[in-house]
Order: C-alpha cells, then sequence, then structure tokens
C-alpha cells in the first residue's frame, strides 16, 4: 500500500503517454532504479511519464520549447504552470522545506482558481510530479536518465529500447525515492501528508501580492503567476509625521483628556490606513456632511485597535474604547438607570476647597466643570462652585423624596458622543441580537442625536469619530447589518503584516533581541495561517498576539519548538489531528534543531 496519495492504485491505471503507451512491456525486472533494494520490478507510472514529456517539451536545453507550460523557483518553492490535457492550467507551489502543496485548477489566466483535487476521474498528479522533477533532478541517476531520454525524444523516439531502458528507471527512482524518503537521507523527496486528494487552494491574496511568483525561471513563460511582489502603500515610519498633525482644531483639552490621547511606541509601523482616515476625516472638516464613521475588518492580529489608537494619536483626540459581547443590548452603549446602594447613598462628594480657589483656581474649576481654564478667576471659580453646590442639592432632595435612589451609569460610548473623543467599537460582529448595533444608527447619520434612558437628547459633538473594529470569517462572528455599513464614510480590509512587520512589533513588545530566531516565528505564524486557512482548520486563531506569547515563552525556555506546542499550535486548534498536521507541515523543519 502507497504511503502518499500521489501513488494511490488507481494512478497505475492511467494511461500512458506516446509513445510509451505502444510498448509490448509494462515492467521490467532489470531496468530499476538503485533505491530499488527489494526484488519488485520497475513499473510504468502514467502521471509521471505524462510530467516528464510534458517537462521535455518545455526543456530548452536542447531545441527551443514547444509547450506552454512554465516552471521557476522562489526562495525554498518551487512553482509551476501545467497545462493539462483537459485543457486546463494547473498552477502548484511546492515547499521544499515543509513537503507541502498549494495548487489551483485556472480554466484560462483570468479565471479564479477551483481545488485541485487528486483522484480517480479527478486530477491524476502530473502536475504535482511536473513540479516536482526540479527537485529530483539534484539526484545523478534521475538527472543522468533524463539527459537519455531527452536526447531519445530528440532522435524521434528511433532507439526505444533505450528510451523505455531510461523511463522505468525514471519511474522508479522517483517512486523509491518519495515512498521511503525517510530512510533515504538527503536523497529522499519528503512530501508532507494530505489527509484527502484536496490539495490546499492557491489564495487570491497570496497570488495578487506575487508571494508565489517566481523570482527564477527555468524554463517557459508565467501567465498567472506573473505578479511581482506588492509594493505596499507608503507607510508613515516617524510616529512626529503622524501625531497631532491631523487635528480638526485647536481645542483646549483638560488635563484629564490629554491623558486619553494614546501615545505611540517606536516600534509601531503606522499602517497607511491611518493616514487615509485622518486625512480624510481632517480635509472633509469643513464640509456639509464630516467623514467621521470607519470601519477596519480583518482577522484578529491584523492590528485593528492599535489602528485605532493610532488614528486617535493623529487627530489629536482621547481614545475610549467599547467590547461587545454575544449578550450586548442597546442600554449598554446607552447607558442605564441603576439603583444606589447604601453606599452610594451615603457617599459624600468632594468640592474644590477655599484654599484650592486661591491656591490653583484652574485646577479647581477643572474639578467642577470637566474643563481646564488657564484664565479663570478666584471669583469665576466660587460662583462656579457655588451654582454646582445648589444643583447638586436639588437633585439630591428630589432623590430623597422618590424614596429610591437612582443613578445614570454614562457608558464611553456615550462620553465620547458627548466630548468629542474617538470611540472605537471593538467586535460588533458577535453580538447575538444583529438589531443592537442598528439602534445607534440615529447616530450615524446627519441628525446624530439620540436620547438617553434619562430623557436627556444628546447630539454627536462634530469632532465624534466612530471607528468599528471586527473580526470576519471567525467562528461566532455575523455578518455585520447593512444599515451600518452603508453609514460607514470608508471601510477598510486589513492585511496580515508582512513577516518584517511582525518581527519587529515582536521584539518591541517582548524585549528579545534574537532578530533570526524571531523573524523565522513571524515567518512560521504566516505559514501556520496560510496552512489554517486553505486545509479550512476553523477553529482557532494564529495571528501577531499568538507569536508574541511564543517569543515570550522562547525567551524563558530557550526552545522554540517546545514553546510552539503550547501557545500557537495550542491556539491554531483544539483538534489533536490538525495540531500534528500542522506541527509536520509547518515547524518541525524549520525548528528541528
Amino acid at each position: 500500500m502507497a504511503t502518499t496519495r500521489l501513488y494511490e492504485s488507481w494512478t497505475w491505471n492511467i494511461g500512458l503517454p506516446e509513445p510509451f503507451d505502444k510498448s509490448a512491456h509494462k515492467h521490467s525486472s532489470t531496468d530499476k532504479s538503485k533505491y530499488n533494494n527489494s526484488t519488485t520490478v520497475a513499473t510504468f507510472h502514467g502521471p509521471v511519464l505524462r510530467a516528464l514529456m510534458e517537462y521535455m517539451e518545455m526543456d530548452t536545453t536542447i531545441s527551443s520549447s514547444m509547450s506552454n507550460s512554465a516552471i521557476g523557483t522562489q526562495n525554498d518553492q518551487i512553482m509551476s504552470e501545467f497545462h493539462s490535457r483537459t485543457g486546463q492550467i494547473h498552477v502548484v507551489v511546492f515547499n521544499k522545506k515543509t513537503g507541502s502543496f498549494r495548487a489551483g485548477c485556472f480554466a484560462d489566466p483570468t479565471s479564479n482558481a477551483t481545488i485541485y483535487k487528486l483522484a480517480d476521474k479527478g486530477c491524476t498528479g502530473s502536475a504535482l510530479f511536473f513540479t516536482l522533477i526540479p527537485e529530483a533532478m539534484k539526484d545523478e541517476e534521475f538527472k543522468e536518465n533524463y539527459d537519455t531520454l531527452l536526447k531519445c525524444k530528440e532522435a524521434g523516439f528511433s532507439d526505444m529500447a533505450t528510451a523505455e531502458k531510461s523511463a522505468f528507471i525514471l519511474c522508479d527512482n522517483f517512486y523509491r525515492r518519495i515512498e521511503n524518503a525517510k530512510n533515504l537521507g538527503d536523497s529522499g523527496i519528503k512530501l508532507a501528508a494530505f489527509r484527502t486528494g484536496n490539495i490546499p487552494l492557491l489564495t487570491e491574496m497570496n497570488l495578487k501580492n506575487g508571494n508565489y511568483s517566481p523570482t527564477s525561471v527555468l524554463f517557459g513563460t508565467f501567465e498567472i503567476l506573473t505578479a511581482t511582489p506588492r509594493t505596499k502603500a507608503s507607510v508613515v515610519t516617524d510616529k512626529k509625521d503622524l501625531v497631532g498633525k491631523y487635528k480638526f482644531s485647536e481645542r483646549t483639552l483638560s488635563t484629564a483628556e490629554q491623558l486619553l490621547i494614546p501615545t505611540l511606541e517606536d516600534w509601531y509601523v503606522i499602517p497607511p490606513e491611518v493616514v487615509t482616515i485622518c486625512s480624510h476625516a481632517k480635509a472633509t472638516t469643513t464640509s456639509a456632511q464630516p467623514m467621521r464613521n470607519f470601519m477596519m475588518r480583518g482577522p484578529a492580529g491584523t492590528g485593528k485597535t492599535e489602528a485605532a489608537k493610532a488614528i486617535a494619536a493623529g487627530l489629536g483626540l482621547p481614545y475610549l474604547s467599547y467590547t461587545c459581547s454575544a449578550n450586548t443590548e442597546i442600554y449598554d452603549f446607552l447607558g442605564q438607570m441603576l439603583p444606589e446602594n447604601e453606599k452610594d447613598h451615603t457617599k459624600v462628594k468632594e468640592y474644590p476647597t477655599f484654599m484650592d480657589l486661591q491656591m490653583d483656581p484652574s485646577s479647581a474649576y477643572e474639578k467642577l466643570t470637566g474643563t481646564y481654564r488657564e484664565d479663570v478667576s478666584e471669583d469665576e471659580v466660587y460662583q462656579k462652585l457655588l451654582e454646582v453646590m445648589d444643583a447638586d442639592a436639588k437633585a439630591d432632595a428630589s432623590k430623597e423624596s422618590t424614596g429610591q435612589r437612582f443613578r445614570y451609569v454614562e457608558t464611553p460610548l456615550i462620553e465620547a458622543i458627548r466630548k468629542g473623543y474617538v470611540i472605537e467599537i471593538q467586535e460588533p460582529t458577535v453580538i447575538s441580537n444583529p438589531g443592537v448595533l442598528v439602534g445607534l444608527n440615529a447616530l450615524l447619520d446627519r441628525c446624530a442625536s439620540i436620547t438617553l434612558t434619562t430623557g436627556e437628547v444628546i447630539r454627536r459633538h462634530p469632532d465624534t469619530v466612530v471607528i468599528i473594529t471586527t473580526n470576519n470569517n471567525y467562528a461566532g462572528c455575523r455578518d455585520m447589518n447593512q444599515s451600518v455599513i452603508s453609514r460607514m464614510n470608508l471601510v477598510f480590509d486589513m492585511d496580515t503584516p508582512d513577516v518584517a512587520t511582525l518581527t519587529e512589533r515582536a521584539m518591541g513588545i517582548t524585549g528579545c533581541t534574537d532578530r533570526s530566531t524571531v523573524s523565522l516565528m513571524a515567518s512560521t505564524v504566516m505559514d501556520v495561517n496560510e496552512h489554517c486557512k486553505e486545509s479550512m482548520i476553523t477553529d482557532g486563531s494564529c495571528g501577531v498576539r499568538e507569536l508574541i506569547s511564543w517569543v515570550q515563552s522562547y525567551m524563558v525556555s530557550g526552545n522554540a519548538l517546545e514553546s510552539a506546542k503550547y501557545t500557537i499550535l495550542s491556539s491554531a486548534s483544539a483538534d489533536p489531528e490538525c495540531r500534528e498536521e500542522i506541527l509536520n507541515t509547518c515547524l518541525e523543519q524549520k525548528f528541528v534543531a
């Protein structure tokens, strides 16, 4: 029984390409690979021979190419475009380090990829063998017999005995080196196990980003993998170019409000989305409808909350946040009237003393009003003190007359709406009742007002910026209501940071100075994340937070592979089989030492 799906029993029944379809014998007991140490014979294998014949059609070392196929490399990856007999283009990427395939079937260069399914009456595996040929060529026996077969082909297969001998050895060489890879050391061609015949699909994002584009073309001309690595949009690398540069006005903030303006760490790389939102918000300030509502969607770890804080820093505004849950109701956004307990009842409000009025009238005024005025006089503060004490006394008397005392508890959203802050609403898609967020539409519209539980109607401060951040395609997440999305001025889909950004972020947060290891960890996290997407492993996550935990654990244990088991692996999936698959595919060969 075959150890890989490439050699399942049905694959041996596939017809052979010309001229081997007319060979009198399909087996040979004499023309065998040196790796065949058993008494078994060498056998023609249709998918291997078809891959070899297509490769030779493309090989220009002797004559001009007669094929539309192509093959090339990028770092540790071999990628190919194989034109199948069905008219499709089979695009395959093989990672030599992990032994894993990614593939897609294209009707033409402009179409979208469909699943490459290795199965009887499906894809035969020829494209996979085709992609492995450069790796197989590293073996002297394989290269020697390939060259012999190529010369036979150029001669029109006039010497079929020699051609068949080389073909037998090539088929047997491939078979032994794949099936017995673990016992052949560097001569083996190690393939990662795939549980089904469905090869993980090439993602559209990676295709567009040029992550599969060859940097070295061996033969042929690529039609699909032609994108060059995406040039990232310009980013602000110096926080001085962002912080406070997009203020709407020179409004005076109190000391407490200034403390709510986020500060940016030196290691933080400001994404272009932040600059775009800040510039749009400022540029439209004087328009009839300023842009103040924004949404950022993306997987966990793409830096949505950090981006929201960076926006607040750029606008020079205080930042508040509210995190939604499955049980969030509209009153959780708007605030509630709650009964006071005895402790609340007996609590005495503290007012500024006369000494405070004399020594620091500005701070005393701020304590009473929440606004800091440098030019305020003692008399003004005293009059304000009398006003506040009189209002509090009347409020207390009213509460006493009703028996039960109640107090209104204001939420971060309402505070931000009142005072003109940046408010981030986190994860609204987890709310069980989809109509809850719709209740905020009045605050997102032009009318920008809403009635509180107290009966008070508050109007949205013109400086208030609402930022909705949410994950997508995660368990428990629901689709965002279209009425809410339509009220967003800009909607961004956040990409996972690149390896360099992940490395800088992880080193900055953890203090780890081992750049090479952290960079390898960051690359692995991206591989794990991609593997989970393509294998449809959806019961976990693997992003920046997991990377940071992994780096911290590595700093303690000194063993990256061991630390991975309790950080990124345990977080990526709860399924032991899935974790084992991720370990074998994405980690072991990188961190075997």
